[in-house]
Order: C-alpha cells, then sequence, then structure tokens
C-alpha cells in the first residue's frame, strides 16, 4: 500500500448503495466458522454502525442471489470491513463461501444498513447476549468500544456449542482483560465431547446463571443475538423478571418466527378477498422494457411483485427500501415510492426507484 491510497482528496466515506469490493483475506475462526475481509480498489472509508449488515450480490450455479450479512469488524478499522460465516449443513450460500470465496475474489456489496446498533441505544451498561454465530454484530460493537477507549459497562454473554465452537475466544479474552468495566462469561452447552476440558458455566443459559453473571441485569441495555429458540428464551426470562423490553433489542440468525409465517399467510388471503372487488378497468400496466414483458396489477401492488408475476428477478434484500438493492430506472409512469433511505435525491433526479416499495399510480414503464 502506498501513501497515495490514504490521500484524504481521493479517500470516498461509505454511503449506502452497491459497491464493488475485493476479499484481501480469509480467517478461519473455528472449525466450521471463517471470516471474510474486504476492501474497495479505490480507497473508502467503510464507516457504519457496529452492528449493522450488509448484502452480498453473488451468482451461485448460474442464479443470482442476495444474501445478507452482520459486519464482525469495526468502523474503528475504516479501510476494510470483514463478515464472519459459519458453514452450515444444506447451507447454499454459506457453504458456497466457505468452498469458493478467497483472496483476490471481487463482488458486490450493498449498504450499510440496519437498525440493531449501538449507536442509536447509547447506555452507560450493557448487557450483550448472544449464541452461536449471532455473536457477530455483538462482536463489531465490542470492537468498537474497545477500540474507542469509552466509558461502558460491558457484561457479554456468549452462548456456544462446545469450547472448540467459540468464535473470536482468543480475541475476546484479549480485549476483556485490558479493560476493568468489560466483563466476559462463556457457556458451553456441552463440554464432554473429543475430551475437551472446561472450567466455564455449562450447560444452557439460565436465570441463576444470569444473576451470578450480571446481578443488575435489569439496569442494562440489552442486546441480543442468536437463534430463534435462544433469543425466545432470554425474552421469556426477562419477562419474567419485569424488565422494560424498550430496553431490548435483538438481530435474528434463525429461521422465520412461526408468528410472522402466519401472518404472512394472513396477509395473503386478505389480499386474495380484496383482488375480488377490484375491476379489470382499475388494473395498472407495467411494461418492463429491456425484457419486453408486461403486466396488470392491481392498485397498491408494487413495481416488484409486478416483475415476479413475470418471472423476472430484480434483486431484492431488505424489501423496506433500506438496502437500495431493487434500483432501476423508471422509463415512463409516476409512481408512490415509500423508501426508508435507501436511495439518494440525486438517484430520485435521475429517474431511479425502489422497486420494493414504489407502487404505481397509473401505466408505467420501467427498464429491465
Amino acid at each position: 500500500m502506498t501513501m497515495n491510497f490514504l490521500n484524504p482528496v481521493t479517500t470516498q466515506t461509505w454511503t449506502n448503495g452497491r459497491h464493488a469490493v475485493r476479499c484481501v483475506k480469509v480467517i478461519q475462526e473455528t472449525w466450521d466458522v471463517r471470516t471474510f475481509c474486504f476492501m474497495a480498489e479505490q480507497p473508502v472509508l467503510f464507516f457504519f454502525k457496529p452492528g449493522q449488515f450488509v448484502t452480498l450480490e453473488l451468482e451461485i450455479d448460474g442464479e443470482p442471489i442476495m444474501r445478507s450479512y452482520t459486519i464482525s469488524s469495526s468502523p474503528s478499522v475504516p479501510y476494510s470491513f470483514s463478515i464472519t460465516v459459519k458453514r452450515v449443513p444444506g447451507g447454499k450460500v454459506s457453504n458456497w463461501l466457505h468452498d469458493n470465496l478467497k483472496l483476490g475474489d471481487e463482488l458486490a456489496v450493498h449498504g450499510p444498513v440496519g437498525n440493531f446498533n449501538a449507536i442509536d441505544y447509547p447506555a452507560d451498561k450493557i448487557l450483550m447476549l448472544s449464541g452461536g454465530v449471532g455473536i457477530t454484530p455483538l462482536m463489531s460493537m465490542a470492537r468498537w468500544f474497545f477500540d474507542t477507549n469509552s466509558a461502558v459497562d460491558i457484561e457479554f454473554v456468549h452462548s456456544a456449542r462446545t469450547p472448540r465452537d467459540i468464535i473470536f475466544h482468543r480475541e475476546l479474552e484479549h480485549i476483556f482483560s485490558r479493560i476493568p468495566e468489560f466483563k466476559l462469561h462463556i457457556v458451553c452447552e456441552h463440554s464432554d465431547e473429543l475430551g475437551e476440558a472446561w472450567a466455564g458455566f455449562r450447560g444452557y443459559l439460565s436465570q441463576q446463571m444470569l444473576e451470578l453473571m450480571a446481578p443488575d441485569f435489569l439496569e442494562r441495555e440489552i442486546f441480543c443475538c442468536g437463534p430463534t429458540p435462544y433469543m425466545n428464551a432470554v425474552k421469556n426470562l426477562l419477562k419474567n423478571n419485569g424488565f422494560d423490553m424498550s430496553h431490548y433489542h435483538e438481530e435474528s440468525f434463525g429461521a422465520t418466527p412461526v408468528e410472522v409465517q402466519e401472518e404472512v399467510l394472513e396477509h395473503a388471503e386478505q389480499a386474495e378477498a380484496e383482488a375480488e372487488e377490484f375491476d379489470a378497468a382499475d388494473l395498472i400496466s407495467v411494461e418492463f422494457s429491456t425484457t419486453g414483458k408486461s403486466v396488470r396489477i392491481q392498485p397498491g401492488e408494487t413495481v416488484h411483485s409486478a416483475a415476479a408475476k413475470l418471472g423476472l428477478h430484480i434483486p431484492k434484500a431488505c424489501g423496506m427500501g433500506i438496502c437500495g438493492t431493487c434500483r432501476v430506472p423508471l422509463a415512463s409512469g409516476q409512481v408512490d415510492m415509500e423508501h426508508n433511505g435507501g436511495i439518494t435525491d440525486e438517484d430520485v433526479a435521475e429517474g431511479y426507484i425502489l422497486s420494493c416499495c414504489s407502487k404505481p399510480l397509473g401505466d408505467v414503464v420501467v427498464e429491465y
């Protein structure tokens, strides 16, 4: 790296959108977890809020795939960012990354975005609870607090399956050995496999354990991330103790909760019932000029749903207008676009829209 690389005149600051990056390092964290480090070809200051995520734009077996991963590094190391990925049985993307992504490979990322972060919820006393690979956003936060010498009292509780599954173990011990206000607690569900020795907490996180680790846990701002059953158990424990859940924040690394699935089905049934009330004359034409396909949709449907009806795949990650992944040019017509910061005023002025949150107000033509 030359000093020209760090020239403040040419260095840019990361903004939400699509960026080309190159893999510059691969670290084997545990037997089934790897960290992938990225940099931009042109210098970029990768500033983000610790806990936020990026979306990778990949092509696997000829199929375009978007997948979101939390950033595990800290913005205090500004010229690169990292994601930490666990190999999952049957996991198409995670296994592909482990088997194929190597030094020098280039790909596109979208972001950074995410409401789960340490900046928006400042507190003097924090409790971090993580399970498995859910440690990644909390590691980003811990690294940030450590690097910036923050005056924060942190209790960090991590649950792993076995001692060999503890991600970032040596770095965690280093961080928490340097600052008295930072305290680390690790729970291993199983410690008798492969003859591994473990002198710490054993089993599953319980109220008795939590009271020993952080007796004042009800007075702390809580950040939680892990598999859905783990987070459900944490929430039940907190609620049973009268914790003010407005001070609880979570990021999910598990399957879609049953209640969400039920809500989706309910919305689908409601949409089907409403569809019967529309007259054919009320339908709106959405044309995709590049592919020459068009479809008529009901008022209130999005451009993205119109594309899906035609079998057209417009990349999408968040579905809420925050990541900017689904940006497309609007050739003609008008839309009602209720986004959440995923598109700039300049892009809008140039005729771009986010297909996931743009509802045609009349017949439209989209360049796709």
